[in-house]
């Protein structure tokens, strides 16, 4: 059980390297819903590699973390942000809210409608299809 924490522990202070750059990146906003003014931590998109990956992180809100996470929590009226987080310039946060709005767009037809505005720029179906299978 110490190994699994020693392992666990291990890699938050490898991620916690990005932090910086990370926070600069997002301008202390949550790269998916946009909100300020709250606590933002670091989010591996998946599927995580053996070493941490800069461009598979952002940052994060605790909402958008647990609702991803938990998705029988999911309150996707939060989710109506992914009508900004889809146009990122970040692409692996892109990819992200594209897999979150495919998951949303199965309940909700504003959802339906945002996928139309969808513009996906080379490689980035890529990221989509790896994390798709990642998320619940």
């Amino acid at each position: 059980m110490a190994v699994r924490r020693d392992k666990h522990e291990q890699r938050k202070q490898e991620l916690s390297l990005f932090g910086k750059d990370l926070v600069r990146r997002c301008s202390a906003q949550c790269e998916m819903c946009g909100d300020s003014g709250v606590p933002l931590s670091i989010f591996e998109i998946p599927p995580v590699a053996n070493e941490p990956e800069f461009e598979r992180c952002a940052m994060f809100c605790d909402t958008c973390q647990e609702q991803i996470n938990q998705p029988k929590r999911r309150d996707n009226n939060h989710w109506r942000c992914l009508n900004a987080a889809i146009w990122s310039e970040v692409a692996i946060v892109k990819a992200l809210a594209v897999v979150m709005l495919e998951k949303v767009a199965q309940q909700e037809e504003w959802a339906k409608d945002l996928q139309e505005q969808v513009y996906l720029q080379e490689g980035e179906q890529a990221l989509i299809d790896q994390i798709t299978p990642e998320l619940k």
